[in-house]
């Protein structure tokens, strides 16, 4: 089956860089890309954001920490050419909002993640904070936009990004405790729906179903989705209770949010990463 309105941004150098034994590893894209390309997806190489974009989010001196390799983060090394690689990911996150704006559903699967990269920390994987760069790129030019991160951990880097901009909602569905420890409560534009270690299916959907509401009355003009995998019950890096039909129903869910929309990889760190994108995607777009 060739799915014409769906696209999938993918570099083959973003397989190109890996830590030792770091959970973040190129496997996880490599895998996913090939479950991909067997159910007939397209493809298209992204170029790499401008400076201009990533400073329009993030400060000077995180870009020139990153560029010149100037940190020390066990999670999140200084590897070779990491400045190129972290830039090629967030022209992929800006190229999938300029796609779902002309009506294509896009996803972004690339690494490394972003939604923990704050204004002026790295961390958690994360270098820059690529759909938060994205968004910033169009916000000029809608009325509002939202943000879902459905990633296992809380987006804090997103958060503190947008926190108190009127034109955005950050909502964000994740385990509780869990890195990086934030997300306990809602705070002004930023919704926070907390899950214990071993939420199940249902408890999970249910709580979907109310985050849902909520960017339903806010009505956004643009919906972006942080999409982590991570929340798959093999997923080594946490605790949720999803199986992978789960994310047939998430994918389907999400899509009653009838604007213009894109999604990002997060995490997803289990073999089955390219299953869980695959479900989700065909959930959305049935």
């Amino acid at each position: 089956m060739v799915y014409e309105n769906i696209i999938i941004l993918y570099s083959p150098k973003c397989i190109e860089y890996e830590s030792p034994n770091h959970p973040e590893s190129p496997l996880r894209l490599r895998s996913s890309y090939e479950f991909l390309k067997k159910k007939g997806f397209k493809f298209k190489k992204p170029k790499p954001c401008s400076e201009k974009d990533i400073l329009a989010v993030h400060s000077l001196g995180l870009l020139n920490k990153i560029k010149e390799r100037d940190f020390f983060d066990p999670d999140t090394p200084a590897l070779v050419n990491i400045y190129e690689y972290a830039s090629l990911s967030c022209g992929a996150a800006i190229e999938a909002v300029q796609l779902a704006l002309e009506a294509k559903f896009a996803f972004s699967l690339m690494r490394p993640p972003g939604h923990h990269a704050t204004k002026n920390n790295l961390g958690g994987f994360c270098y820059f904070n690529n759909i938060a760069i994205a968004v910033t790129k169009v916000l000029d030019s809608l009325e509002k936009a939202a943000i879902l991160d459905i990633d296992v951990h809380h987006g804090n880097g997103t958060q503190d990004i947008f926190l108190g901009n009127n034109k955005v909602l950050y909502v964000s569905l994740h385990q509780s405790p869990l890195y990086p420890g934030t997300g306990l409560f809602s705070k002004e534009n930023c919704l926070n729906f907390p899950l214990a270690a071993g939420a199940s299916r249902k408890e999970y959907l249910d709580t979907l179903k109310g985050v849902l509401g909520e960017i339903k009355k806010f009505n956004p003009s643009l919906l972006a989705v942080s999409a982590g995998f991570d929340t798959y019950k093999l997923d080594p890096l946490a605790g949720l209770g999803l199986d992978l039909d789960s994310y047939r129903q998430i994918g389907q869910l999400i899509s009653e949010i009838k604007v213009p929309s894109f999604c990002v990889l997060e995490g997803g760190y289990s073999n089955a990463l390219g299953e869980c994108i695959y479900n989700f995607i065909t959930g959305w777009v049935k």
